[in-house]
């Protein structure tokens, strides 16, 4: 029996089949409130998935992304040698930075949706663009593991103080960021 079912009227049926379909409906409810703290975790589960996957955007694919765009493939696009390497430098930055703006632009497509479920409100998702984000981002991922930074290890292996350099550059903006989140 379906649990929004009302009660059946005993006056439309003898007493004693009106009692036993009431206890049907009854037991209908009972079995729906039975699964209610499994779907209330759910909703709790859903919030803390939402809180964290909004830091986890803001404090760690933001700052990714600026490491790579203000720091590594300046640093790559610095030591390229002239000619083929770099022109193949400048193409695969110039997709990892494209990458970079539809990524998040399908971010800010969800993200005002993540922030009403992390404040409790009911919310549908646009699983279209959830699936889009994942997929894409797994592909980019792939890109960039395969084809930019082999490479860019690659040339800036040529000169360790080059390594050393990219390193400390991302060290002190990582640091000026911190203590300027403190004023």
């Amino acid at each position: 029996m379906n649990p929004n079912t009302p009660l059946p009227s005993p006056s439309k049926l003898d007493p004693i089949e009106g009692l036993s379909n009431c206890h049907a409906s009854i037991v209908a409810r009972l079995e729906a409130l039975d699964r209610l703290p499994e779907l209330v975790d759910a909703v709790i589960r859903a919030r803390h998935t939402a809180e964290d996957c909004l830091q986890f955007f803001d404090k760690a694919i933001k700052p990714h992304h600026q490491d790579e765009e203000r720091e590594l493939i300046p640093a790559v696009l610095t030591s390229a040698e002239p000619g083929e390497e770099r022109a193949r430098v400048e193409t695969l930055a110039k997709r990892l930075i494209d990458e970079h703006r539809k990524l998040e632009s399908l971010w800010g497509r969800l993200r005002p949706q993540l922030k009403r479920i992390a404040a409790g409100h009911a919310e549908a998702l646009d699983a279209a663009a959830i699936g889009a984000l994942v997929a894409d981002y797994k592909a980019h991922a792939s890109f960039e593991e395969t084809d930019f930074l082999p490479l860019a290890a690659e040339i800036l292996g040529r000169e360790s103080l080059d390594l050393a350099a990219l390193g400390l550059s991302i060290h002190i903006r990582h640091s000026r960021d911190s203590v300027q989140s403190y004023v």
